[in-house]
């Protein structure tokens, strides 16, 4: 009989190890700009987000590429089909696919090596609202990138609604926009968007200041000008 108890206890201890590493995640996405913002994920799914307004979205466990972001001048009609000025995803209000630039990401990899979660906010393709992302009860880095970047945004990369990273626009190994990146560095662009938000990639090869690991299980929350 004690036999078959530790043997129940030792299963059940190894269901919880298997649910603890194989979990996914939750993701608290809240508008807090004095505008509307159309959340996206990349996993699939979108929702319009008034000011104070939330939006709970679960992400399977080993989900990598994914992002979250906010699009800016939507207009959607009853079947959610239109278009946005910003982080547009194919006309779709609830996306499946990636948004085009300029967007200010959330990006994310779950359990991944030793179980970790690669996270990072990303300007990359550009700037459009901003952003915080952060962990929700874990130790580890609170990103942000709280500052309207539109408003100084340099002349060249001025478009409708946000501000394009050159990559956008140049398309050049200059700016590490290539396969071919080569020694491709920082440049004038890219500190304009470093300087203003230290936390965040700036260009494509910026790892080493903004990419951050969490304990995989961790749940985030990604606010809107925070």
């Amino acid at each position: 009989m004690t036999c078959i108890k530790n043997l129940l206890i030792s299963i059940t201890l190894l269901s919880i190890c298997c649910f603890t590493f194989t979990q996914g995640a939750t993701f608290d996405v809240i508008n807090q700009c004095q505008h509307t913002v159309w959340a996206a994920v990349s996993t699939g799914g979108g929702k319009q987000l008034e000011n104070g307004q939330s939006w709970q979205v679960t992400v399977a466990p080993g989900t990598a590429g994914a992002r979250i972001w906010g699009r800016t001048g939507c207009n959607f009609d009853a079947s959610g089909r239109g278009k946005c000025d910003t982080g547009d995803c194919n006309g779709l209000l609830e996306c499946q696919s990636y948004g085009a630039p300029p967007n200010t990401l959330a990006e994310f990899a779950l359990n991944q090596d030793n179980n970790n979660d690669f996270v990072d906010i990303s300007l990359v393709d550009g700037f459009n609202v901003p952003m915080e992302f952060s962990p929700v009860g874990a130790s580890c880095k609170t990103m942000r990138c709280g500052v309207d970047l539109n408003g100084p945004c340099p002349e060249p990369l001025r478009t409708q609604g946000g501000c394009n990273n050159p990559c956008t626009v140049f398309k050049t190994v200059e700016y590490c926009c290539t396969i071919e990146r080569g020694s491709c560095g920082p440049t004038e662009y890219s500190r304009f968007f470093k300087d203003r938000c230290p936390d965040a990639y700036s260009y494509p090869q910026d790892d080493q200041t903004s990419l951050f690991t969490c304990p995989g299980g961790t749940n985030y929350k990604v606010v809107f000008c925070p």
